[in-house]
Order: C-alpha cells, then sequence, then structure tokens
C-alpha cells in the first residue's frame, strides 16, 4: 500500500479507475506520436500542433500520476458485504426528512460519486453524519440551507 490516504472505494469505482488510467495511455500514445509528427516538421515554436501537444502531453501526465496514486492508495471494499444494522462504507441508506420525503443514498468513495444515481461520498457532510450511525438514528447535518434532521429508515449492503 502506498504512504498517504487511504481511498476507500468500491470494486466498480476501482474498475472505472483502472479503465481511465488506460484510456489516458492510450491518448498519451496517440499524443505523444502527434508531438513527434509535429517536431518533424521543422521550427516548434510557431508549430500550433507542436505547442498544443506538449501542453496536452503535460496535462495527461498529471491526470496519470493522480490516478495511479489514488489507485495505489486504494482500499477496496465490497458493499454487498452486509454490515449488519450500522452504516459503514458502502452502505445504501434511506433517510426521512422532516417533511417524510425518502431520500436513499450508498456512501462510496470521492472518486465515483454520481449524484444522479444517488451515489455520494463517504466523506461528505451526509456522508460523515451517517457514519456508524443504527436503525431510527436522527442525524443533523449542515447544508448551505441551514441544518436538516434525518432519520435513518432503512441500511442496506447490496
Amino acid at each position: 500500500m502506498a504512504d498517504g490516504p487511504t481511498h476507500y472505494m468500491t470494486p466498480e469505482g476501482h474498475r472505472a479507475l483502472v479503465g481511465e488510467l488506460a484510456e489516458l495511455g492510450a491518448e498519451r500514445t496517440r499524443v505523444v506520436q502527434g508531438v513527434a509528427d509535429a517536431a518533424a516538421e521543422g521550427d516548434r515554436s510557431e508549430n500550433a500542433e507542436y505547442i498544443y501537444g506538449k501542453k496536452r502531453l503535460r496535462a495527461i501526465d498529471k491526470k496519470m500520476r493522480q490516478l495511479r496514486k489514488v489507485i495505489e492508495g486504494a482500499e477496496i471494499v465490497d458493499p454487498r458485504v452486509d454490515r449488519g444494522e450500522r452504516v459503514f462504507f458502502g452502505a445504501t441508506v434511506t433517510l426521512e426528512d422532516d417533511d417524510g420525503e425518502p431520500r436513499t443514498y450508498q456512501l462510496v468513495g470521492e472518486h465515483e460519486t454520481d449524484a444522479d444515481r444517488g451515489r455520494i461520498s463517504y466523506r461528505s457532510p451526509v456522508g460523515r453524519a451517517l457514519m456508524g450511525r443504527h436503525l431510527d438514528d436522527e442525524v443533523r447535518v449542515r447544508t448551505p440551507g441551514g441544518v436538516r434532521v434525518l432519520t435513518v429508515v432503512a441500511i442496506r449492503y447490496m
């Protein structure tokens, strides 16, 4: 395991990051070839393809370093492993707000959040407030609109 912070993630999230790294590697190969072709054309100082290619190459290398660091520091947690009636990483939690409106979230890693699918980071304000909670616990979460009180009505590991 690499030094630095641990990045909890689901197997699905890990596969996505590994896939993104592979795609960047393939793009890097294409960009390197484009830069080499542009460099062969002569004067590099006024060659837009060469200048853009070098800039894009730096951006790809930076992103690849970031992804490698996250992947190396990853601790993969299977959300299907039942951890009982407490909320831990990977749990799918149904909450009710003060108006009785249900909302369902799955606690996932920071690099795999997707609000449209109800996947929130376990390090987000709501995620942090839920960690370790039990069924029927009330949690208070500070949001831009003020403090919200949410009740845990279901905890599933799937």
